[in-house]
């Protein structure tokens, strides 16, 4: 093809050529006749030679071709890199050169020619010669790792607990979370199990595990991918998790606690739900004041426990006799447990009696 577009390029200027000829040369012929005769001509020349042209070309490409997949990559930018550089510095260097008197119009093409030359060969031997140099810098940045993402990491697995809870649902329409959520197909399964169960609680679980997905999939801010992954071998589903997270270096989203120790135990990162909870839940502080409703017995005597609307206990010591009534209290102490926040608490009458 490249022969083809040669001969005819070289086609055309013979046969431009053979036209200018006429006006060149006198011959004792009809003008006609000598235009179409050095048209004819030039155009056949141009034809031969451009054959020969480009089958010479052609060879030439190739052994450029088969040569340059020799040289190693690094060596052909470095001296891709030198050669412009010699290029610049031929451009500076050759620019007074214009100023030349026109009397000198072919030194100072040829001195143009040579500077270019020169300069460019000299930028790509040069630049060659430093490629060590080149090669340890390069060594030095591939050397600095960027930190992956410990925290946040790309691929979100999600258990069966996480997504029967509903809140992961809340959470993602908040934007908190994005992007795609991983759910694997052994966890589609046992969430069918527990839809079909005999059980009432389960099957309304099932139900509602199944429910929260297809709102997830609804959400625009994430996406729901199925991972078909599965580990016949292993029968308990938070080994097969355990496995997933490993395998796509990802993060189990859950809040079941036993998983979660189980994970952190074998290197996997979590993001427990009721952590993220309790990091929400407003701070108390001792010696602050608030109400609340006593709705049962505590374990030591005399206690009553009671919770606040976010789930929090709170045990008042001496609020037995008040269970089912509100009170005022004071906070005396905060006790952070795996489970949740506990608050201890003293009924705000008594330490006004006592005062």
């Amino acid at each position: 093809m490249l022969i083809l577009i040669i001969r005819i390029l070289f086609f055309i200027t013979g046969a431009i050529a053979g036209y200018q000829l006429v006006n060149v040369i006198k011959v004792p012929i009809p003008k006609l006749i000598g235009i179409i005769s050095y048209v004819i001509i030039g155009s056949g020349v141009g034809y031969v030679l451009g054959g020969v042209a480009g089958r010479w070309l052609v060879k030439v490409i190739n052994w450029i071709e088969v040569n340059v997949q020799k040289i190693p990559s690094l060596d052909l930018i470095i001296g891709a890199l030198g050669l412009i550089i010699g290029l610049i510095l031929a451009t500076l260097i050759s620019w007074p050169l214009r100023y030349l008197p026109s009397e000198l119009r072919l030194l100072h093409i040829f001195l143009t020619v040579l500077v270019f030359i020169v300069l460019g060969y000299l930028g790509i031997r040069l630049s060659l010669r430093k490629r060590e140099d080149f090669r340890g810098a390069l060594r030095i940045f591939s050397q600095v790792k960027i930190p992956k993402a410990t925290y946040f990491p790309e691929e979100k697995i999600l258990d069966t607990s996480v997504i029967i809870d509903g809140r992961i649902a809340d959470i993602c329409e908040t934007g908190f979370i994005g992007g795609r959520l991983n759910v694997s197909r052994f966890i589609l399964k046992e969430l069918q199990k527990i839809a079909d169960s005999e059980d009432s609680l389960k099957r309304n679980r099932g139900r509602r595990g199944l429910d929260i997905l297809g709102a997830l999939q609804r959400e625009p801010k994430v996406e729901i991918h199925i991972l078909e992954q599965d580990y016949p071998e292993l029968s308990d589903v938070d080994a097969k998790l355990v496995r997933l997270a490993k395998e796509l270096d990802g993060v189990i989203l859950t809040n079941d606690y036993n998983l979660n120790k189980v994970a952190e135990l074998q290197g996997v990162r979590v993001l427990n739900i009721n952590e993220l909870a309790n990091a929400l839940k407003p701070v108390v502080l001792p010696g602050e004041e608030m109400s609340v409703r006593i709705l049962r017995e505590g374990k030591e005597a005399g206690q009553g426990v009671g919770y606040l609307d976010d789930g929090t206990m709170v045990v008042v010591d001496g609020g037995k006799k008040f269970v089912g009534e509100d009170v005022e209290v004071l906070v005396t102490s905060v006790l952070q447990t795996p489970a949740g926040r506990m608050i201890f608490t003293k009924l705000k009458d008594v330490e006004a009696t006592s005062a």
